[in-house]
């Protein structure tokens, strides 16, 4: 069989460096790393903290079978094993990068796999949105540039991405001169910290508007701003314990803005046809096009679904939630998902090479990811990869699809990465 050469890079860079960190959608690339121990980390949001700490305290270089101690070849002629005995193999997870995601496709294309990322009950959403009637969504340069009006529906929008505000928001450079942007919080889970909602203070003091509202309202509540837009009477005096006069506000300051920009998290619409609501969102920002400036901005839900679905899409035409057969992809929203597929899978793929976060399946369970991972479940197989951004270099599409950036290499490590681990199981398939 082909032996694994195992990644020995002598492109280690001489620390401090300024390093892009692939641990939210942002990609910040300003982050400086100043030493390597104790790990010290300038410009660091809570994110990017846990993310660089959990990469250091890697603990296990070893691959395994059955939960026994093996080498990488073995382990690779293991996993090449089950998924020739598989009809119907699943790959689930995905926590990768674009060029993980490549070899991740090339590998699928053989084995007539299912596709499904660990997020996309999130994402999906919106994808069906962009399927059936489209979008109107603007760029993070141009809401650092040009918006004087962010309206984040059903989330405070630093859980997941910490440091926008204080990168997007609060800047002091921008290409044109114009006004802080007036921030309202409209039906924030309850679940999120109340203190993030300080981010979206001023520097100058002023305070964001706070609707509260339930979550799962949402639905009743977009629909009845839809309604006002399009002059509809609406007989009640309030909509999900909201005021028609505060809708009406909402209205009013959108109506008025330069260049509004409604921001919403799918991962937190939390209940059925989620992407009902996003269709809803997306049609309020087309009326409000019809007489000023207004743009839609998604939040991705993380590990590396953005660069995932986009390598997807470009590859085969469709993203994750796809199945291949024959080299011809198809998709299914619904019957590709994980949680369908791991009902009927006879193997299972599962990726997760910027976190530790395992799979549960009854199938022969092969794991390529995180070196820290530990299972309640033991795979047949687990192969540890090294992490993109720390160490190997890589390429991840910020989450708003308008640029590629590229990961450094922060140290020399003997594991190989994700492409070089899937790309000699595709060999031995040959």
């Amino acid at each position: 069989m082909a032996e694994l050469h195992l990644m020995k890079s002598s492109n280690k860079p001489t620390l401090p460096i300024t390093h892009c960190c692939p641990a939210c959608g942002l990609l910040c690339d300003d982050l400086v790393l100043t030493s390597t121990s104790p790990l010290n980390i300038k410009n660091a949001c809570t994110k990017s903290i846990s993310f660089y700490n959990s990469a250091w305290l890697t603990n296990s270089n070893t691959p395994r079978i059955a939960g026994k101690a093996s080498d990488f070849n073995t382990a690779i002629q293991a996993a090449a094993d089950i998924l020739r005995a598989s009809n119907q193999p699943l790959f689930a997870g995905l926590g990768t990068e674009v060029q993980g995601m490549r070899a991740i496709v090339a590998l699928a294309k053989k084995t007539h796999a299912t596709l499904d990322h660990m997020h996309s009950e999130s994402t999906v959403a919106n994808t069906l949105t962009i399927q059936h009637s489209g979008w109107q969504t603007t760029t993070l340069t141009e809401v650092k540039n040009r918006a004087d009006v962010i309206l984040a529906i059903g989330t405070d929008i630093v859980s997941s991405h910490p440091r926008f505000f204080e990168k997007l928001v609060w800047n002091e450079h921008s290409l044109f001169d114009k006004p802080r942007p007036e921030i309202i919080y409209l039906a924030v889970p309850k679940h999120l910290s109340a203190d993030n909602l300080k981010a979206g203070i001023s520097p100058a003091g002023k305070a964001p508007t706070v609707i509260a509202a339930d979550t799962a309202k949402l639905p009743e509540i977009i629909s009845a701003l839809n309604a006002l837009m399009n002059n509809k009477k609406i007989t009640e005096n309030q909509v999900a314990g909201i005021t028609i006069e505060a809708l009406q506000s909402i209205l009013d300051t959108l109506k008025a803005a330069q260049y509004a920009v409604i921001i919403w998290s799918a991962s937190n619409f939390q209940y059925a046809h989620a992407e009902l609501t996003v269709q809803s969102i997306t049609h309020l920002i087309a009326k409000l096009n019809e007489n000023t400036r207004v743009a839609g901005l998604p939040l991705n839900a993380g590990d590396g679904d953005t660069s995932v679905n986009n390598t997807s899409t470009w590859l085969s035409g469709y993203p994750t939630r796809s199945r291949f057969f024959a080299d011809q992809a198809s998709y299914d929203a619904h019957h590709f998902s994980s949680n369908q597929q791991l009902n009927k899978c006879d193997a299972l793929l599962w990726v997760s090479s910027f976190n530790t976060q395992q799979p549960t399946c009854d199938a022969p369970t092969i794991v390529i990811g995180h070196p820290n991972m530990q299972f309640d479940i033991v795979p047949a197989v687990f192969i540890p990869v090294g992490i993109p951004g720390v160490d190997h270099t890589g390429s991840m599409f910020r989450m708003d699809s308008s640029v590629v950036m590229p990961l450094k290499q922060l140290r020399e490590n003997q594991l190989p990465s994700l492409s070089e681990v899937v790309l000699q199981i595709e060999a031995l398939l040959t």
